[in-house]
């Protein structure tokens, strides 16, 4: 008689506080390397970025076996409930729309051009995969399982290139994207998103160029920067101990509130419709039932209130960087999750990526020529929604040091419409594909 045995692969760490600490510790020893000025880090990370890391070493670690399924879980629980809608709050706080029109109406224009440009980007690139190639973005005879949606992937690409981090963990969640699709487009995003920065960084030797072909003036980028040298200058300071204490109590209370949202609104929005109705089923895909749906709006709506008081100032104490720690630990978790073994499942995305940042690009450019914006306005007006707070200083300063700020100040915007836009593109992109 035979004797069938299984065999259970029992992971190397099963404590969730000791699998936590090595997930923290790999994120310091990451950012140690990645603060390096020079020598081999230094040229390491201009290549690959440290964001991709943050992803891709805890996914290895969890590839390998280092700890128990439910260690992950529970880490992700923490940070996608509680890091997430702080971290977003804290993002949208700083948000100073004085100073953000102040920066004059080319550079918002540019910015919202960009953003129109992922909107509709993403449908028109899976529309037109529709008719090429329709089983790449999920038309097929077979239902396709739920997380598994080439639309609701996307949704997370549009959430990362409108906002950042945050918005495109708000998209994982609330359409349930598998780990496995969602490391997928993390990949994508970070391809596409840096084949997109080299070409910008390229034409930034050109932008004279541009701009004479743009018809361009450009003497309002060097009022910038001595506005932007001045503001800087008179409002940052070394955080205290009080601060710290203000910006936690503050952020950990709003996620108190957005968690009272969840759990009231959604049944008083579908409990005011006859359930099968049409209206229901429109509520019910924007997401109007989904406790996170509110978490993340009322995170988002509490701090654009909030910003319009004295309690944006303790932005000058750091809190945007309080809430980007928040946000790595996130995206660790997140990548805590993966399967790296089938990160390439899906490789079909990476040409709808590129289709859709074409479109992205092809806006901008009819748009800076219509409204003779200069070349600086249409490199950070992209990176402000495509790389975010993290390379929008990065393109700004490779014009001047001085007017890094400006591609911090457009990337905050960013973070206020970046869920709201990721869902009107999951909504379109869902109907192109009849889902």
């Amino acid at each position: 008689m035979a004797v069938t045995e299984t065999t259970e692969k029992v992971a190397l760490i099963q404590s969730d506080a000791v699998t936590f600490g090595l997930i923290m510790a790999v994120l310091g020893l990451i950012f140690y390397t990645a603060s390096r000025g020079e020598g081999f880090w230094h040229k390491f990370y201009k290549h690959i970025p440290a964001l991709l890391l943050c992803y891709f070493i805890p996914g290895a670690l969890n590839t390998l076996g280092f700890f128990e399924k439910s260690s992950a879980d529970n880490i992700y629980h923490i940070a996608s409930r509680y890091l997430l809608p702080a971290s977003l709050f804290l993002l949208t706080l700083s948000i100073d729309f004085k100073k953000i029109f102040g920066l004059g109406w080319r550079a918002v224009a540019m910015f919202f051009a960009g953003t129109v440009g992922v909107i509709i980007g993403g449908p028109l690139a899976v529309l037109l995969f529709a008719f090429v190639a329709p089983e790449w973005v999920g038309i097929t005879d077979q239902a396709v399982p739920k997380g598994e949606e080439i639309w609701a992937g996307l949704a997370t690409v549009a959430g990362s290139w409108i906002g950042g981090g945050a918005n495109q963990a708000s998209m994982q969640v609330l359409y349930e994207v598998s780990d496995t699709l969602f490391g997928t487009m993390a990949v994508m995003d970070v391809l596409v998103a840096e084949i997109w920065m080299v070409a910008l960084l390229f034409m930034i030797k050109k932008s004279d160029s541009i701009d004479k072909w743009m018809k361009a003036d450009n003497s309002s980028i060097e009022e910038l920067k001595v506005t932007v040298e001045k503001y800087t200058r008179e409002n940052e300071r070394i955080a205290s101990f009080e601060d710290y204490k203000m910006i936690l109590g503050l952020a950990f209370a709003v996620v108190g509130v957005a968690h009272l949202a969840g759990i009231y609104f959604p049944e008083w929005i579908l409990g005011s419709v006859e359930k099968g109705s049409t209206a229901y089923k429109i509520f019910d895909n924007i997401g109007f039932g989904s406790a996170f749906f509110w978490i993340i709006i009322a995170s988002t709506v509490l701090a654009l209130i909030m910003s319009q008081t004295k309690l944006r100032q303790i932005e000058h104490a750091g809190s945007t960087k309080i809430g980007t720690v928040f946000i790595y630990i996130l995206v660790a978790s997140i990548g805590m999750k993966m399967d790296l073994t089938k990160i390439f499942d899906h490789y079909q995305v990476f040409f709808i990526g590129l289709v859709w940042m074409m479109i992205h690009v092809i806006i901008l450019f009819v748009v800076a020529k219509l409204i003779k914006a200069p070349y600086f306005f249409i490199a950070v007006g992209s990176k402000a929604n495509i790389g975010g707070a993290a390379s929008a200083p990065v393109v700004a300063a490779a014009f001047h040091p001085s007017l890094a700020p400006v591609g911090v100040l457009l990337a905050i915007l960013g973070y206020a419409v970046g869920s709201v836009g990721a869902i009107a593109t999951a909504i379109m992109m869902r109907a192109v594909v009849g889902g």
